[in-house]
């Protein structure tokens, strides 16, 4: 199975470069903090050696022997696993779950620095997400460039206009979720080219496509809304670099439309999965946009800080979404969270990890209803952009999945399809 070939290939990989990445800031290390750092380098290594080999030997997974707020949840959950054996042994790296072994991989990467400070607050896939961002300059202001023309007379678009405006923006959202260095074991996956071109042709590879149902959810929301309520759109968030930059032009064109009059974004509380967005990620790509020598790059950089400090764009994290529970458990793990969002009027839960997540990562049937497969998580309607990147996939009419494998086989991994699905809260 595609868990399989992860586990067995692509975890490793990911492990060895950072690894290297630790390696090669050595100096840094020692120029920053001495010895010390030198030593806290060493021993971060030495811990991530280990986990590598315990990885491809199979081993049993081992509780968190660190001291982080989350270590407890983390250990419950392992005792979960457990139960969940029936007494047939320990959980191993290649006899558990995907989804949890995936996970506890990089919360482990995590207990490597954050246990051997001073380098601690070291985030190890910093580089790579930067490297994203930068090799994708050209579709950046390609969309930015597209996005201020489209503002400057977005007052005088009509119903019709709008709702085309909007789906093209989801679809460069949808679309940017390819751009992923988990997916690519680190390898380069940046936007070379304009985003807004080839969204034409992309379409048929939506093989569920719910922008109809947002649209209608937005503009009644619209209607419905008092002097009093906000209409509150959460975005939660997945890859850095260009994913981010198009998620941050989707959010300033609900407010700009005034089909919300608020985005809230959730990240991630440390690194994860290679690319995924943090709050330094978030604040550091808005200033790389602001100091651009490119009039609508740092236009739109100068908008967003400000939509940032009117509060009209709140940035949030919360541990939870670097747990490895599946989001049905969320209303008893997190209740902030759940509660949180219970405030939205749409949730937009991008990328694959999301979809697994809310799908609970089962083999389902691809006829499934998304509503079912979502376990009864529903704090709001809510919507999942996201690009094909393993093997689960709800939702679609009976004989899709099969057409498509049967030309395609490798359909449901390859990035190449996507889907806008969404679920009302009833």
């Amino acid at each position: 199975s595609f868990a399989y070939f992860t586990i067995k290939d692509r975890l490793p990989q990911i492990l060895t470069r950072v690894i290297d990445t630790l390696h090669r800031h050595k100096n840094e290390f020692f120029e920053e903090h001495g010895e010390k750092g030198v030593e806290a380098e060493k021993r971060a290594i030495s811990f991530l050696s280990k986990l590598r080999n315990e990885l491809q030997t199979d081993k049993p997974v081992t509780p968190l022997e660190d001291e982080l707020p989350d270590a407890a949840l983390w250990n419950q959950y392992l005792d979960y696993q457990r139960n969940l054996t029936n007494g047939s042994g320990e959980p191993s790296w290649f006899q558990s779950p995907w989804l949890y072994v995936e996970c506890y991989m990089y919360r482990r990467i995590h207990a490597a620095l954050a246990q051997n400070p001073p380098i601690d607050n070291f985030d190890v896939f910093k580089e790579g997400k930067a490297q994203n961002f930068f090799e994708s300059q050209e579709a950046v202001i390609a969309l930015c460039t597209y996005f201020q023309e489209l503002l400057k007379n977005v007052k005088d678009l009509n119903e019709k206009q709008l709702q085309e405006e909007l789906f093209k923006l989801l679809q460069v959202s949808l679309w940017g979720n390819k751009c992923d260095l988990s997916f690519s074991a680190g390898e380069d996956s940046s936007q070379k080219s304009s985003p807004l071109q080839s969204l034409e042709n992309m379409i048929p590879y939506i093989l569920v496509n719910d922008t109809e149902k947002l649209w209608s959810l937005l503009v009644n929301a619209k209607k419905r809304n008092t002097e009093k309520s906000n209409v509150r759109v959460d975005i939660i968030l997945d890859n850095a670099g260009f994913e981010l930059v198009s998620d941050l032009v989707l959010a300033d064109f609900l407010v700009s439309s005034k089909l919300a009059d608020e985005v809230h974004f959730h990240g991630k509380s440390i690194p994860w999965y290679v690319s995924d967005t943090t709050k330094h990620d978030f604040n550091w790509t808005i200033k790389q946009l602001q100091s651009a020598n490119h009039m609508w790059m740092s236009r739109c950089g100068i908008n967003w800080e400000g939509n940032l400090k009117k509060g009209v764009w709140v940035y949030r994290d919360h541990m939870f979404w670097t747990l490895p529970h599946d989001f049905s458990s969320m209303a008893e793990v997190a209740p902030d969270l759940y509660a949180d969002l219970q405030k939205s009027n749409l949730l937009l839960f991008k990328g694959d990890l999301n979809y697994r997540k809310l799908t609970g990562d089962r083999k389902w049937e691809y006829t499934v209803p998304f509503h079912q497969a979502l376990n009864k998580f529903r704090p709001a309607p809510l919507c999942s952009l996201r690009t094909l990147k393993s093997d689960t996939q709800v939702g679609l009419k009976p004989g899709q999945g099969e057409q498509i494998q049967a030309s395609e086989p490798e359909w449901m991994v390859n990035g190449k399809y996507g889907v806008v699905q969404f679920d009302t809260a009833l």
